[in-house]
């Protein structure tokens, strides 16, 4: 499942679309030594995993859920699925506009 987040913190490392792939389905297969996690302050609640070799932002790689985001721009391959939702709807800057018509969310939908 493929998403959109406009909250100021995905924005600012780029990374706003984010894919949720399955653990069972998931393998690192190098690099797993070069991660290291960002914890935010509340009111923010998840971890940020980035390569502290080149800076690329990775979701939430080292998550031990079934299932968890990876910024889509860490994908190299077309992974044939479109936007589903946007959340953080409200952080959205204006210069920002929703082109496709996938389902908002003022805020995280579970707050």
């Amino acid at each position: 499942m493929m998403g959109t987040c406009h909250c100021s913190r995905c924005r600012k490392v780029g990374a706003s679309t984010i894919v949720f792939v399955e653990r069972d389905a998931f393998e690192l297969v190098s690099g797993a030594d070069a991660i290291a996690t960002y914890t935010p302050e509340a009111p923010y609640k998840f971890s940020r995993c980035f390569c502290s070799r080149c800076g690329t932002s990775l979701g939430e790689v080292t998550s031990s859920n079934d299932s968890f985001p990876i910024p889509a721009n860490c994908f190299d391959d077309d992974l044939g699925i479109s936007n589903r939702f946007h959340v953080f709807v409200k952080e959205k800057p204006d210069w920002f506009t929703i082109c496709d018509g996938a389902q908002q969310f003022a805020k995280f939908p579970q707050d």
